[in-house]
């Protein structure tokens, strides 16, 4: 068959696609286990929601046409909407960026002074995340409880700050108007949703030990409070004819907790920890409300 105008740009624009990744590093991101995640999912997504967004590895894999995507994390928030609004001064204002630690700590710091950080565009804050992300420690994203960015400087030789080919294949997929953004709580989200709908689930885990819990994208935290809060979300999506396919750590507690759901336990490699000893496979589960279709 004869190769048409038409068919050579739309072959360009999936290749172009392609590249949509995650723009940050995110703990808990899900890009080492896509692979399981999506042969879960329905062969049709008419609509998507993503009520914790974070890197978003699962959105720009499926890239659905329609979806409603939240993160508790404004600043997050802010730089998808900057990557969608105005990409190419994002691109510009990264270059100007240094990989020194005087300069990483001067940037870092900015936010100490709420009357300096508000000053600054949504552009110079949506590049000032990713810089930051790119060049701490270890890529950790954290905030102490005045929500000031206190990670140090991570001493990496050639950090990639500017990856120009996968912000513009975001922009493009955002640019075509299907992804609605929100910054509020995840039950609020949860509401937004459709019958027919698939929501993707990857809340803070339930912690495998006293001392594993990590919640510091935010000034507030997940307890088990919240994920029987969250619970009660997923058993509403149910009755709402909503499908969902849930993470969370292979604890007793979550797995009592989702025990009338189906549940897959998988085995994921974390690469975020300041103990290296403690990077790993690990095991996890993923939870659903359907069966295989």
């Amino acid at each position: 068959m004869k190769r048409t105008k038409s068919m050579e740009k739309e072959a360009e624009r999936m290749a172009e696609n392609q590249l949509a990744a995650p723009v940050v590093k995110w703990v808990g991101g899900k890009r080492q286990l896509l692979s399981e995640i999506i042969p879960l999912f329905p062969k049709q997504i008419p609509s998507y929601c993503e009520p914790f967004l974070g890197g978003g590895a699962v959105l720009f894999s499926i890239q659905p046409a329609k979806a409603v995507v939240n993160d508790l994390n404004g600043d997050l928030i802010a730089v998808y909407e900057v990557i969608r609004d105005d990409v190419e001064a994002l691109i510009d204002d990264l270059k100007r960026h240094e990989n020194t630690s005087e300069y990483f700590y001067k940037i870092r710091d900015l936010d100490r002074d709420q009357t300096v950080y508000q000053a600054m565009s949504k552009v110079e804050r949506a590049s000032r995340l990713i810089y930051l992300n790119k060049t701490c420690f270890n890529g950790l994203f954290r905030v102490n409880s005045a929500g000031a960015f206190n990670t140090p400087f991570g001493r990496y030789q050639n950090p990639n700050i500017v990856n120009e080919p996968v912000l513009r294949a975001v922009n493009r997929y955002f640019a075509a108007g299907g992804v609605t953004f929100y910054h509020e709580d995840f039950a609020k989200t949860l509401d937004r949703v459709e019958p027919g709908a698939l929501a993707y689930l990857d809340p803070p885990y339930d912690p495998v030990s006293d001392t594993a819990s990590f919640t510091g994208y935010s000034k507030g935290g997940f307890d088990k409070n919240e994920q029987l809060r969250l619970k009660r979300c997923c058993d509403d999506l149910t009755r709402r004819g909503v499908k969902f396919v849930l993470s969370n750590s292979a604890t007793d507690f979550i797995k009592e907790l989702y025990q009338d759901y189906e549940i897959l336990v998988v085995k994921a490699k974390r690469a975020i920890n300041a103990d290296a000893s403690r990077r790993g496979a690990v095991e996890e589960v993923l939870i659903r409300n359907y069966g295989s279709e």
